[in-house]
């Protein structure tokens, strides 16, 4: 996948993405200050708005950059600065890079969940989106179909979705509510199933 077909999936699974506002709102409000639908709409936006004007030559990891520093500026939230983070940490993966294939994408995500866990001291059970990064990542190795890696992506981070029901929060405002946080599916977890679903669909 080159620059131009991966700056076009990105806009087309955001665009499908932002529907979910409301959605993430309300599971936000449940275990969070219920700005989570709103960093996901507004960084949405900026990211497509941001790639709409890159020159159509422009390079998977300027692409990155670029999202990462749209999302980050649409809004001044804890988790919009963790997912910017996120992205820079994994572009750094494609220096060089011109067509992304699996293998990217898998070191991308590794990468990503790396750079999200160091930033927000969060680890893997801990109930925050790093539990569906690393259930992605893990996913993705050794896989090289793109269509069969996309599948095993939304399966692992729906499979991530339903484990952190059974986990007690850890990080964050949702932590104040302890064992109350049991139950309720993780947010930022949820955000990353949409966007794969998404990116799925959008190939369709």
């Amino acid at each position: 996948m080159d620059g131009a077909v991966l700056k076009q999936r990105i806009c087309d699974a955001l665009t499908v993405l932002i529907e979910s506002e409301n959605e993430l709102r309300d599971l936000d409000q449940v275990l969070g200050d219920g700005d989570l639908g709103i960093t996901i709409a507004a960084g949405s936006k900026a990211v497509i708005a941001a790639l709409e004007q890159l020159p159509a030559d422009t390079s998977p990891p300027d692409i990155a950059r670029a999202s990462a520093k749209a999302f980050a500026n649409a809004n001044p939230s804890t988790m919009a600065a963790l997912v910017a983070g996120g992205l820079l940490a994994g572009s750094k993966t494609w220096a060089g890079v011109t067509d992304v294939t699996v293998a990217h994408a898998q070191a991308f995500v590794e990468a990503a969940t790396a750079g999200i866990s160091q930033r927000g001291r969060a680890q893997v059970g801990d109930k925050t989106i790093v539990d569906g990064l690393d259930a992605v990542a893990t996913a993705l190795v050794g896989v090289s179909d793109a269509t069969g890696a996309t599948d095993r992506a939304v399966a692992a981070a729906a499979d991530a979705v339903e484990r952190t029901r059974g986990l007690q929060s850890q990080r964050g405002r949702a932590s104040w509510l302890q064992e109350r946080s049991v139950g309720h599916a993780d947010p930022g977890s949820v955000a990353l199933a949409r966007f794969l679903e998404a990116w799925r669909d959008s190939a369709n």
